[in-house]
């Protein structure tokens, strides 16, 4: 394809087609199709064939295969056989341009000269427009290859009848550049300098044009080469090496200190800090043990691991986001389908404007240079090249940009959702909150030892499974470092555990447990206790030897982020609502925490879809950010979901953006990124569709020499490519105030 006409032709082909649904994207070059079941895809590529152009089939989506992809430019021969056609027209056009420009370079026979260097830039130069031009002519289309075909043909044809029938070829003629038509004697004027100088600026801004899309794709291109391409796995207890693509689920593969992690998977043996930075942009390496889960493509930066494979090949998180990636690039923007209606009857519309313009200069006799000069002026300037890449060109830039950040756009129809949208729903369990027990606080009872009860508490609670005894033990072990091991343990279902450490029996439960002990809490630790459990905290009683202790107080804490998060929202004009299950007290303490003041405590998970049907009644347009499977419900819903990456996969497959680092102060970037990037769409569209407008009536009034109109349509394209290109850096506000986690301690759910 050489222009968006291209794209929209193949793409009416492929829709004539029975139960064939088609998108084709002139800047990614792809199209995406749905087809019925068992349809035979070479159908596909012979209709595409059919209509003048080639295609292929795409390789099978494995991660490793996209390394194949040309890295460096100079390694595509379209680009490579693109740039030998510029070098050679800029050698050959510079001297006729400058000849006919300036009179003083005009010797005897200087048109001769002009004719011998222009004609192979004008045929063999543009020949692959003339050759698209033919195709299209053949199947009974024009596209944008017609319109420059014609331009630089006809400045050829009519020169060659000035040099050869007319007074053109007479030995000491001249004829000084100007940049309005005046009326003169057609048969003594020759346009070869348009021909040439038109052939070479399109040129120009096709290379430049095909150069910046490969930079572009180049976010895709890296995100899918950060894979590992072999891996140690262990068979019969004996290391063997073998390809990722080889991995099967429950391989268990060796990750040695500054190796990838090959595949996603659970760590089985080993302790570790692993580097996720290059696919998240988190910078803090994070503390990986036995039971946690670990993301293929991740840098291991401490210990040995031994990894269990869990999701290999297409499964991966690496290859699902380059896929979410791809898809996004390869959609449309409703202010896409808008210019690619206008771009479907642009073509004809501006040969019949050219048509015109050559009848208008005619009837009101003036030569038939002026006329032609005018008409092909028209062709030129005409030529809506950035018309078709404003919108692919910035979607590129802007979703390959964003998956570097830890941001994924399903598709460019959520950049207009992220316009609109007016409130923020945000989940509070794993969204606002860890989603993760954690040891928030210790009472003690008079003449207790705070160390002695983290000990013993520790210790009985690390042979627990249970979520809190889990956190207890992680928050003994982070504060004391080794804990014993019990000497005997037992469950007391649903309400604590028994055992015994360093020879004394001790109970961890709850209150009810030591009261049926004769173990009462003192007044003062009972008011402790229920202070705490006001607060939404879960208070966990301890005691040995026949008395209470103390207290342990567990809570999902809140997000270090989450406060900055908030006030970022509001700054970009939305209203935050807090949604959670949890009761009325616990729902406002967060909510004043983190800065949100209206509140929707109490709601049940089937509900949760019916709270945000009843935001949007009210005419509120409304986003959602969850994690939960409770929540994909409300996120599909939602006009806009954004689904945490730290979450289910039910979760982020609901959601229109996921948000890889699970921090809600990416939900602010994303939404910044999808309004820039839809703020550059616009730019662009307004800037191609104001330049044709503007530009066609100049030309057709003879005020603008074709060879001008040529530089300017072909920069034209270059501003909209460049434009795009900016997108790339776009930087995150919250990178630099992005408060540093210390790393949680090892859980059986993963970090």
């Amino acid at each position: 394809m050489t222009c968006a006409s291209c794209a929209n032709r193949i793409e009416r082909k492929l829709n004539k087609l029975d139960g064939v649904a088609a998108t084709v994207n002139y800047a990614t070059e792809k199209a995406t199709l749905t087809v019925p079941a068992g349809y035979d895809p070479q159908l596909l590529v012979a209709e595409v064939e059919r209509t003048g152009y080639t295609a292929a089939l795409p390789t099978p989506p494995a991660v490793e295969g996209h390394g194949a992809q040309p890295a460096d430019a100079a390694e595509d021969p379209e680009l490579t056989a693109l740039r030998q056609r510029l070098t050679g027209a800029v050698v050959l056009s510079v001297p006729v341009i400058a000849m006919s420009m300036i009179p003083a370079l005009q010797f005897t026979y200087w048109q001769w000269l002009s004719l011998t260097l222009a004609a192979p830039v004008i045929i063999w130069g543009a020949w692959p427009f003339h050759r698209a031009a033919w195709t299209s002519l053949r199947n009974g289309a024009a596209t944008m290859d017609t319109l420059i075909s014609l331009g630089t043909s006809a400045s050829l044809l009519w020169s060659l009848y000035a040099l050869f029938l007319g007074t053109a070829g007479t030995p000491g003629m001249s004829h000084p550049f100007e940049l309005t038509i005046a009326p003169s004697d057609g048969a003594s004027s020759i346009y070869l300098e348009v021909g040439a100088g038109v052939t070479m600026f399109l040129l120009a801004g096709r290379y430049v044009e095909k150069r910046a899309k490969r930079r572009a794709g180049a976010a895709l291109r890296a995100l899918l080469e950060l894979g590992a391409k072999e891996v140690s796995v262990l068979r019969g207890g004996a290391e063997v090496k073998i390809s990722t693509s080889e991995l099967a689920v429950n391989d268990e593969f060796v990750v040695r200190p500054g190796e990838k992690i090959a595949t996603d998977g659970t760590v089985v043996a080993g302790t570790s800090a692993v580097d996720a930075s290059m696919l998240t942009g988190e910078s803090v390496p994070v503390e990986t043990g036995v039971g946690d889960d670990v993301t293929g493509a991740t840098v291991n930066d401490g210990g040995r691991l031994v990894v269990r494979a869990t999701r290999v090949g297409a499964d991966t998180q690496l290859a699902r986001m380059a896929k979410l990636v791809e898809e996004a690039q390869a959609g449309k923007a409703q202010v896409q389908r808008l210019a690619d209606r206008i771009s479907a009857v642009f073509v004809p519309i501006v040969l019949v404007i050219a048509v015109v313009t050559l009848g208008a200069w005619f009837v009101a006799g003036f030569p038939a240079t002026a006329g032609f000069s005018a008409a092909v002026a028209v062709l030129v300037i005409a030529c809506p090249c950035a018309l078709g890449l404003a919108t692919p060109t910035a979607l590129l830039v802007g979703s390959g940009r964003g998956a570097q950040l830890g941001i994924l756009l399903k598709g460019p129809e959520v950049l207009e959702s992220t316009r609109r949208i007016d409130t923020v729903v945000l989940d509070k369990t794993g969204t606002v909150t860890s989603g993760r027990m954690t040891l928030v606080d210790v009472v003690t009872e008079p003449g207790t030892d705070r160390g002695e009860l983290l000990r013993r508490a520790g210790a009985l609670e690390n042979a627990s499974e249970h979520p809190l005894g889990r956190a207890i033990a992680a928050g003994a072990a982070e504060e004391l470092g080794t804990l014993p091991d019990p000497e005997q343990f037992g469950t007391l279902e649903g309400r604590g555990v028994r055992g015994v450490v360093d020879g004394s029996e001790v109970v961890v439960g709850r209150a009810s447990l030591l009261a049926e002990r004769g173990a009462a809490l003192s007044p003062q630790t009972a008011a402790a206790r229920a202070a705490a459990e006001a607060d939404g905290r879960t208070a966990v009683v301890i005691g040995w030897d026949g008395r209470a202790r103390g207290l342990l107080m567990v809570a999902d804490t809140v997000r270090p982020t989450s406060a900055l998060a908030v006030a970022e929202l509001k700054q970009l004009g939305l209203t935050p609502v807090l949604l959670t299950g949890d009761h009325e007290g616990v729902a406002r303490q967060v909510a004043t925490e983190v800065g949100i003041d209206e509140v929707l405590a109490e709601v049940l998970p089937r509900d949760k879809v019916d709270v945000i049907a009843r935001l949007q009644a009210e005419g509120r347009i409304v986003a959602m950010i969850g994690d939960g499977v409770n929540d994909a419900p409300a996120l599909a819903h939602a006009d806009l979901g954004l689904a945490m990456g730290t979450g289910t996969d039910v979760a982020i497959e609901a959601g229109d953006i996921t948000l890889v680092r699970g921090d809600l102060r990416d939900a602010v970037d994303a939404i910044r990124l999808s309004r820039r990037t839809l703020r550059t769409i616009k730019t662009n569209l307004f800037w191609a569709f104001g330049y044709n407008v503007a530009a066609i009536p100049i030309a057709a009034l003879g005020m603008l020499n074709p060879m001008l109109a040529g530089a300017a349509m072909a920069l034209s394209s270059v501003f909209v490519v460049s434009n795009s290109l900016r997108l790339r850096k776009f930087r995150s506000v919250t990178a630099s105030a992005r408060v540093s986690r210390r790393p949680a301690p090892p859980t059986p759910a993963g970090h």
